[in-house]
């Protein structure tokens, strides 16, 4: 296991409060966008996330009233237009890589979303658990827009499971933008919340959340991604063996000490 709190990246801001990492990205003047390093920074900070015993949830947070403008368009894109085909496939397998790595971090996701999340942002967001928005967020897959497919780092796997076939269609084949209230009604959004608010928000729920079985949050985290590709034979098989194992931890154990003692258990992980 590895301790990650004196983390210092070079192209998004870290901060631990608690055991909650807080990832910024930086360049708010640009509305925070990706380059090649910071895709492949932020996709080997979730690699290693997973074996972090220090770090329980994260939290994608907005900067400077933005989320992410995507990849940027003067360093990503412009040399894109002349890569040959090996260096382009190298490239979207990199940023596939980085959605793969949050999916299988076994850390808890919460995006916080403010203002721009277009194109790899959305993605971002998409990519984590839970996602809080303000009333300003604009969130949009905009791939079409920019004569790209709107199957861009899994997003015509996983955005019609959050919101609908149906609906993901229509933002992929439009690449129009999603509006908060849009994004709430559809489930997209877990809760909209004031600018100055959002990020405290999602700090709060992911506290919360780090504060429990963090062993048995990890496992949830797996069984969440990997079910869709199972039976209903198998997810209830593949379950029975999960839990199996959590009620092997202590942290089991401590759940029915306190529950006898008429006390809150306090969790440690193990």
């Amino acid at each position: 296991m590895t301790n990650m709190a004196g983390l210092k990246p070079q192209h998004f801001s870290w901060e631990v409060q608690g055991a909650v990492a807080v990832i910024r990205l930086l360049r708010p003047e640009r509305k925070n966008p990706l380059t090649f390093d910071s895709y492949a920074e932020l996709r080997d900070t979730f690699r290693a996330l997973k074996a972090a015993e220090d770090i329980h949830a994260v939290v994608l947070a907005p900067n400077e009233g933005n989320f992410c403008s995507g990849g940027d368009v003067h360093d990503i894109i412009g040399p894109l237009v002349e890569m040959d085909m090996k260096g382009l496939l190298a490239f979207t397998r990199m940023t596939g890589d980085l959605v793969k790595a949050m999916l299988n971090c076994g850390k808890p996701i919460i995006a916080a979303v403010d203002g721009v999340a277009v194109g790899a942002g959305a993605i971002l967001a998409m990519a984590s658990d839970l996602r809080l928005a303000t009333p300003r967020a604009k969130c949009a897959f905009l791939f079409n827009r920019v004569g790209l497919a709107g199957c861009d780092m899994g997003a015509c796997a996983i955005l019609p499971r959050i919101i609908g076939q149906g609906r993901a269609a229509e933002l992929l084949y439009l690449g129009r933008s999603m509006s908060a209230e849009e994004g709430l009604a559809w489930g997209f959004w877990n809760a909209l919340h004031a600018p100055d608010e959002v990020e405290q928000a999602a700090v709060a729920l992911a506290t919360r959340i780090s504060e429990g079985p963090t062993f048995a949050n990890g496992i949830t985290k797996t069984q969440l991604n990997h079910e869709w590709n199972m039976t209903p034979d198998q997810a209830i098989e593949a379950e029975a063996q999960a839990q199996a194992i959590c009620m092997q931890t202590e942290d089991f154990r401590r759940a029915y000490r306190a529950f006898v003692a008429k006390e809150r258990p306090v969790f440690e992980g193990d």
